[in-house]
C-alpha cells in the first residue's frame, strides 16, 4: 500500500506542509495575481478546497488500479512460498489390518510336524503401521525415513514351533537418493525460488510505476483545473473592459459626440465575451469532474454537485536542471530498468537450469536399516534400536534419453529468451535517455514561453492603454480599442497557458526521473 510518512492530512499546519511537499509554490510573480478564486459561489453550492498533495494522496487511497496491482504483488509473494514449500518435509501414516486363511498342503518349517495327514488351516492375522517422512533436499536429493512396526498372529495348529506368537517386528529404514549430474547442486535447485523472488520484485516495481502514474495524472489534471479557473478570470476581465467601453460609448452617443455604430460594436463585443465566459465556466465544471473522478470518491459522492477550489498556485521560477544527473537518476530509479534487469537475471537462471537438464541422470542411492522382533511391542522396539540386527546397501542409477531432443529444444528456447531480455534492457535504457532529454527540453522551452508571453502581455497592456487614451481625444475608434482588448485577453491567456504548461512539464520531468514519490514524501510498503 501507499503510506504517507508525514501523514500531512492529520497535521494542524497541513496547508503549510503540503506547500513544502510540492515545492515553493509561493514564488509566483505578484504581477500575475493568482487568486485561485475566480468563480463566485452560488447560494447553497457546496465547495471543497483541495491542495495538490491531498489530491494525490486521496487518489492513491481510492484508486482501483492501485488496488488491483497490490493484489497482483501479493500474489507474486505467495509464489515464493509455493517454491520454498517444495522443500518442506512430508509425513505419511499408513495403518493396515489383513487376515488370510489359507489351506496348508505341505509341512511348515517350525510350525507343523514333518508330515501332514490332511489339509491344515494356516490362519494369519497381520497388523501393520507405516510411518514415513520424506524431504526434498536443496542439493537435489531426497531423504526418506520409514518406521514400520508389525504384529503377526498365527493359529496354534501351525505355530507350535514359533518362538513368539503373536510376534512383534519392527523396521527402521533410511534411504538417501542424491543426483550427481542432472538436478544436482544447491544453486540449481534454488533456481525457481530465485525466479519467483525476481517476479515479486518486478511486480513491486510495476506497482510503484502505477502509483507514480496515478500521481502524475492527478498533477496534470489539477493544473488544468487551475488553468480553467484563471482562464475564466481572464474572460471576466475582458467582459468588464468591454462593458466599461459600452457604458462610455452610450454616454458619448447620448451626448451626441459618438455614433451609434460605436455603441453597436461595443454591444457585440460584450455579447461575444459573455459567450466566452459561458464556455470557460463549462470548462471548469468539466475539469472538476475529471479531477473528482481521479479521486474516486464513490458513486454516491460523485452524483453530488461539489465544486473544487485548488489551494496551490503554480511555480513560475526556473528550477535548476542537470541533464546528466537527471539521466543517471532515471537509470537508477525507473521501475522499467529494475524490471528489465530482473528479467535478464531470471533469463540467466532459466538458461543455467536448462543447460543442466542436458546432462544424463546419474544418482547415488544408499539405504540403511535396523530390525527387531519380540513377544510384545516393547521388546521389539528395544531390539530394533539395539543395533544387533541391521542391513545396508548402496548403488548407482544411470539413465539418458536417446536424442534428448526435449531438453535441447528447451535449452535453445531459454537462451533466446535470455538474449531477448538483454536486448529489452538496452532498449529501455535508450528509451529512458531519449525521454529524459525530451522532458528537459520541454521544461526549458515552457519556461522561456513564460518569459516571452509575459513580455507580450505587458506590451498588449501598454498598447491598449495607449489606444484608450487616443480614443478619449478622438484619435482612435471603438473597433481599434476592442481589438486591443481582445489582443490583451489573448496575451493573458497565452501567458497563463505557458505557466500551466511549465508546471505540467515539471510534473512530467519528475515522472521521467521516477522521483514523483519523493516530492510528496511517500513510500511503498
Amino acid at each position: 500500500m501507499v503510506r504517507n510518512i508525514m501523514d500531512c492530512r492529520h497535521q494542524p499546519h497541513y496547508r503549510v506542509v503540503a506547500t513544502v511537499l510540492i515545492g515553493l509554490w509561493c514564488l509566483s510573480s505578484s504581477a500575475e495575481g493568482w487568486s485561485l478564486d475566480a468563480t463566485q459561489p452560488i447560494s447553497g453550492e457546496r465547495r471543497e478546497a483541495i491542495s495538490l498533495a491531498d489530491a494525490a494522496i486521496r487518489a492513491l487511497q481510492n484508486n482501483l488500479d492501485i488496488t488491483i496491482s497490490r493484489y497482483a504483488k501479493e500474489g507474486r509473494l505467495a509464489d515464493i512460498v509455493v517454491e520454498q514449500a517444495k522443500f518442506d518435509p512430508t509425513v505419511s501414516v499408513n495403518g493396515r489390518y489383513n487376515r488370510t486363511v489359507d489351506p496348508l498342503n505341505q509341512p511348515l518349517f517350525g510350525g507343523t510336524g514333518p508330515n501332514l495327514n490332511q489339509i491344515t488351516i494356516f490362519d494369519q492375522r497381520h497388523h501393520s503401521l507405516a510411518i514415513d517422512a520424506t524431504k526434498n533436499l536443496l542439493t537435489g536429493g531426497m531423504l526418506d525415513v520409514r518406521y514400520n512396526p508389525v504384529r503377526n498372529n498365527y493359529n496354534q495348529e501351525v505355530a507350535q514351533g514359533f518362538l513368539f506368537n503373536p510376534e512383534w517386528a519392527g523396521g527402521l529404514t533410511f534411504t538417501l537418493t542424491q543426483p550427481l549430474l542432472k538436478n544436482a547442486g544447491i544453486a540449481l535447485n534454488k533456481t525457481f525460488i530465485k525466479v519467483a523472488q525476481n517476479n515479486a520484485d518486478v511486480e513491486q516495481h510495476v506497482f510503484r510505476d502505477r502509483v507514480m502514474t496515478v500521481i502524475a495524472t492527478v498533477e496534470q489534471t489539477y493544473w488544468e483545473l487551475v488553468f480553467t479557473i484563471e482562464n475564466l478570470t481572464v474572460a471576466q476581465a475582458a467582459l468588464k473592459a468591454a462593458e466599461e467601453l459600452l457604458a462610455s460609448n452610450r454616454a458619448k452617443a447620448k451626448a451626441g459626440v459618438m455614433s451609434t455604430v460605436d455603441v453597436l460594436q461595443a454591444e457585440a463585443a460584450v455579447a461575444s465575451r459573455v459567450e466566452q465566459i459561458l464556455v470557460a465556466e463549462k470548462a471548469i465544471r468539466d475539469q472538476e469532474d475529471q479531477l473528482r473522478r481521479l479521486l474516486n470518491p464513490g458513486e454516491a459522492a460523485l452524483r453530488k454537485d461539489m465544486r473544487l477550489t485548488p489551494l496551490d498556485a503554480p511555480v513560475t521560477a526556473l528550477e535548476p536542471i542537470s541533464l546528466e544527473a537527471a539521466i543517471d537518476t532515471a537509470i537508477d530509479l525507473r521501475p522499467e530498468i529494475v524490471q528489465a534487469k530482473k528479467h535478464v537475471e531470471s533469463g540467466e537462471l532459466n538458461t543455467q537450469f536448462a543447460r543442466n537438464q542436458l546432462l544424463p541422470t546419474l544418482s547415488f542411492q544408499g539405504t540403511m536399516g535396523l530390525t527387531g522382533i519380540g513377544s510384545d511391542f516393547g521388546s521389539s522396539f528395544n531390539r530394533n534400536f539395539s543395533g544387533d540386527f541391521y542391513n545396508y546397501g548402496a548403488g548407482l542409477l544411470f539413465s539418458y534419453p536417446i536424442g534428448n531432443r526435449s531438453a535441447i529444444s528447451t535449452y535453445n528456447k531459454r537462451r533466446l529468451e535470455a538474449r531477448s531480455a538483454e536486448a529489452a534492457l538496452a532498449s529501455v535504457r535508450h528509451e529512458i535517455i531519449v525521454g529524459i532529454r525530451e522532458a528537459v527540453r520541454r521544461v526549458q522551452t515552457d519556461f522561456k514561453r513564460i518569459e516571452t508571453t509575459q513580455s507580450a502581455r505587458i506590451l498588449a497592456e501598454k498598447q491598449l492603454k495607449t489606444e484608450q487614451e487616443r480614443l478619449k481625444v478622438g484619435l482612435s475608434t471603438t473597433r481599434f480599442v476592442l481589438d486591443f482588448q481582445r489582443d490583451l485577453a489573448t496575451a493573458q491567456g497565452n501567458e497563463l497557458r505557458a505557466i500551466i504548461d511549465y508546471n505540467k512539464s515539471l510534473s512530467n520531468f519528475s515522472r521521467h526521473k521516477a522521483t514523483t514519490l519523493d516530492r510528496y514524501h511517500l513510500e511503498l510498503s
